[in-house]
């Protein structure tokens, strides 16, 4: 089971720690485009710090982010998990999942990363701003780098796993399983229910989804079609609803109340 998580907007920015190795990252594939998309955001941020922060869409006050990534190939590095935070990273908290936990998850969650491609848990990575709808000078969106460049190498990290995906719907265009995986993909979307209408709400969805990858990751599930994972949700106290099988794969709801 491959379980893809999107990226957080904030991270936390360690103070010590080896500098980058691109070669020493997972899914050594992707080492040419995520050396592509790391120059052209350094040099970006580097030669033109006024018109990065408009590329990254960043306010004033918020400079010093340009200047970490004017800094990236030198910055300290740390574990992805330490590094990804908010709502999804706090509900997941893999700092305090057990031992055998921690082990699936540094094997099976992986992290869609405009930088990277995807990243593992355990890759050491500096903190950065870069927003999956970013166009690059000299380079263009990198949605178009990572679309052209993670087929492969998502196949191969794959295998013949089934792919959980709770990506967003901006890191879900940087690579979308073809038919030929359709059988082993699931798309968790979550809905809160309330006064009998459902709907996506933004916190709520991603704390939930940080709160089904950890009770999987604990339960040491390791399903390989969408109906094993739909049983396996409702086993550990999820309401779900199963869609159609379609040619993306299969649509799983995961139905809670207002929380």
């Amino acid at each position: 089971m491959l379980i893809l998580l999107p990226p957080s907007e904030g991270k936390a920015a360690p103070r010590r720690g080896q500098a980058l190795d691109l070669g020493a990252l997972s899914s050594p594939a992707l080492t040419g485009a995520r050396r592509e998309v790391l120059d052209a955001l350094v040099a970006l941020c580097r030669e033109d710090p006024a018109k990065a922060a408009e590329v990254l869409g960043l306010s004033a006050g918020q400079a010093d982010l340009v200047e970490r990534n004017a800094d990236l190939p030198d910055a300290p590095t740390a574990r992805a998990d330490r590094i990804y935070t908010g709502v999804l990273y706090d509900a997941l908290d893999v700092a305090t999942l057990s031992a055998a936990a921690k082990r699936r998850a540094t094997a099976r969650v992986a992290v869609a990363s405009s930088l990277f491609g995807m990243v593992r848990l355990g890759d050491r990575i500096p903190s950065y701003r870069l927003s999956g709808d970013a166009s690059l000078p000299r380079l263009g969106p990198v949605a178009a780098v990572w679309r052209e460049a993670l087929p492969a190498a998502m196949a191969q990290a794959l295998g013949r796993g089934l792919l959980v995906d709770l990506r967003s719907g901006m890191y879900a265009s940087f690579w979308k399983p073809g038919p030929d995986l359709a059988k082993r993909v699931a798309t968790v979307r979550v809905l809160h229910e309330h006064d009998g209408t459902r709907k996506v709400v933004s916190h709520f969805n991603k704390a939930t989804k940080g709160r089904i990858v950890r009770a999987l990751l604990e339960d040491g599930a390791d399903p390989r079609t969408p109906a094993a994972l739909a049983d396996a949700l409702r086993r550990l106290g999820w309401t779900v609803e199963a869609g159609a099988p379609g040619r993306a794969g299969t649509q799983l709801d995961v139905i809670v109340g207002e929380l």
